[in-house]
């Protein structure tokens, strides 16, 4: 991923927290000569030896994990909130932009099953079932029905390799038009342009 000097974020703590807080990502990987993305949600967490990883899994019906067994190079890509920038809240003439949050992953992959599939899902479940009023558990699932849904996926986990991130902020704007901008996005009706305000005023705090 192209990162000018700018909105590039080497904040190993900030990276972590946004995975955690955006974890529905898109695994990306060559199979059969073929570039294949998937929609799933990760967990960021540590193998045997304290190396970072992702975890996740598969439907067995998806080709992608047809080549998960070599170690193959994979890229995961996690965004977060992003909106259009009008150049008519600039106090000059400019051009429009947009501003927003994206991590690159990238790794080497292999397959996972038995217990180590089984703690991946219920850390998953787990974590995604905080705020339900009646949460659901892995533990107490029958063995029966977990056991015929862990035939039909494949789990894995991603050896980080490289994190690439990009902070696209409005750093490069002076403070008379960075406050223009996220004035213009907290009057916006778009949920997504009040994240982006937020986070640019944090940014700007540093």
């Amino acid at each position: 991923m192209y990162v000018p000097h700018q909105f590039k974020n080497e904040n190993a703590d900030e990276i972590r927290e946004f995975v955690a807080q955006n974890g529905f990502g898109i695994l990306i990987s060559q199979t059969d000569a073929r570039l294949l993305a998937t929609h799933i949600p990760f967990e960021l967490d540590t193998n045997d030896e304290g190396a970072p990883i992702l975890v996740g899994h598969i439907s067995k019906g998806n080709p992608q994990w047809k080549n998960f067994a070599h170690d193959s190079q994979v890229l995961v890509i996690f965004n977060g909130p992003h909106s259009y920038i009008s150049s008519s809240w600039y106090d000059h003439e400019n051009v429009p932009t947009w501003n927003y949050i994206a991590v690159h992953i990238y790794g080497k992959v292999k397959i996972i099953a038995g217990e180590k599939l089984l703690l991946a899902l219920t850390k998953l479940v787990d974590k995604y079932e905080q705020r339900s009023a009646k949460p659901v558990s892995v533990a107490t699932m029958s063995a029966a029905m977990l056991q015929k849904e862990m035939r039909g996926i494949v789990g894995f986990e991603v050896e980080i390799t490289e994190i690439q991130a990009a902070y696209k902020l409005s750093q490069n704007r002076d403070d008379k038009n960075h406050d223009n901008i996220t004035a213009e996005l907290r009057a916006s009706d778009d949920a997504a342009a009040h994240q982006v305000a937020a986070k640019m005023d944090k940014e700007r705090r540093k």
